[in-house]
């Protein structure tokens, strides 16, 4: 059952790390990169559907946490629910900074 727990604190932590960027760039009326883009990946979306993949990733995060809660301090739940933020915040950082430097050669 432990590992169940973790791994779903994992992915509470990646589901609320990925509905920033969505949800600002919704409401700010500004196009970021979705899954459904073409090209996936790279192309842009439009400011409402980031702000519905937002809001769905926000949700998706919220049920993860009210089924698994995580109690913030020295926890290998913390640690799981954290790791998720940071491994994908890092791999998205990542991996639209070498996007943005391909658009802006092209």
């Amino acid at each position: 059952m432990l590992a169940g727990y973790l791994v779903a604190n994992f992915f509470a932590g990646a589901f609320l790390c990925n509905c920033v960027p969505h949800l600002i760039s919704g409401l700010r009326g500004e196009p970021l990169p979705t899954p459904f883009a073409k090209p996936h990946g790279a192309g842009n979306s439009s400011a409402l559907l980031n702000f519905f993949w937002g809001s769905l990733n926000l949700f998706a995060g919220i049920a993860l946490l009210s089924f698994f809660p995580v109690v913030i301090g020295m926890t290998s739940e913390c640690a799981s629910f954290l790791a998720g933020v940071v491994i994908l915040g890092a791999y998205l950082s990542r991996h639209f900074e070498k996007v943005r430097k391909v658009k802006k050669n092209q």
